[in-house]
Formats: C-alpha cells, sequence, structure tokens
C-alpha cells in the first residue's frame, strides 16, 4: 500500500460552526469546503443518513472533516457508524512552537486536561486538551528543550 496524500481525521460534532472555528483560530486549519452528504449516499455507505461535511486544511498539509449528522452525532439507524465506538481516541497536532498555541487555546474555548499543562516527554513537550464540545486534542512540539507553561491556567 502507498499513501497518496497526507493523512485526514473525521470528527463527528454537535455544532459545526463552534467547532470550524475553534480549528481555524486554536490550530490554524483553514476552511477548503463544504459539503452535503444525502441520505441517499449516507446510508448505503454506512454513514447514517444525511450529513454536513467541513474541510479543514491543517497547515502541514493534512486534513481535518467535521461531520454533522442531521439526525444528531449517533443516529438510530447507524449501526456501523464509528461515533462513539472505541477507535479513534483524539487527532494530535504536531506544532512548531507550543507556547503561542497554549495560550491561545482558552480564548478559543478549550480547557487543558492536566496540570501541568505542557509535560516533557521523551524529549518533546506535549499537551492535552478538551476541544469546546469536549473532544480530546493532543499538541506535540519537538522542541522539548522550551521553556514553557507549567500549570493550568
Amino acid at each position: 500500500m502507498v499513501v497518496t496524500r497526507p493523512f485526514e481525521v473525521g470528527v463527528v460534532v454537535r455544532d459545526l460552526g463552534l467547532m470550524e472555528r475553534f480549528c481555524r483560530e486554536a490550530v490554524g486549519c483553514r476552511a477548503e469546503r463544504r459539503s452535503r452528504v444525502p441520505e441517499s449516499v449516507g446510508d448505503p455507505a454506512g454513514l447514517g443518513g444525511e450529513l454536513t461535511v467541513a474541510w479543514l486544511r491543517v497547515p502541514s498539509g493534512g486534513c481535518v472533516k467535521l461531520i454533522l449528522p442531521r439526525s444528531g452525532p449517533v443516529s438510530a439507524g447507524a449501526a456501523s457508524w464509528p461515533a462513539g465506538r472505541p477507535g479513534l481516541s483524539y487527532p494530535t497536532f504536531h506544532v512548531d512552537g507550543m507556547d503561542p498555541v497554549v495560550t491561545a487555546l482558552p480564548g478559543a474555548g478549550a480547557r487543558p486536561l492536566s496540570d501541568p499543562v505542557v509535560v516533557r516527554v521523551g524529549g518533546r513537550r506535549i499537551s492535552f486538551w478538551a476541544d469546546p464540545e469536549g473532544n480530546v486534542v493532543e499538541l506535540v512540539d519537538e522542541r522539548g528543550d522550551e521553556p514553557g507553561p507549567r500549570r493550568s491556567n
């Protein structure tokens, strides 16, 4: 197998506008497009019906797909829909400089999940946050020798 494009991650959301704004302001994503997936496509594909999908380009080239099911995050007829099942735990964003991102996240509606907010692990700095809908987001800065915030706000 050869991967031909940058990695994409899909996140099922309750408030598409809120989460799109969070990805733009906190992570620096750029909105690319928004599409409606009709029920006639969503049901046979195992997606649980009609969806609205917003594609956001991550500065490094990957893509976040924010997925808003018409009937809510988990529809009754979507047995194969992955929302709520074990599997995807959180997206990881590799950043070049943790401090400005950590400073901006609370203003974008995120909250830190640890104290200290930034932890040094194996020569890297990592930080876990809950986005405005409570989804976990990990930040990784390979430049682990930088000073950074040590306590939550």
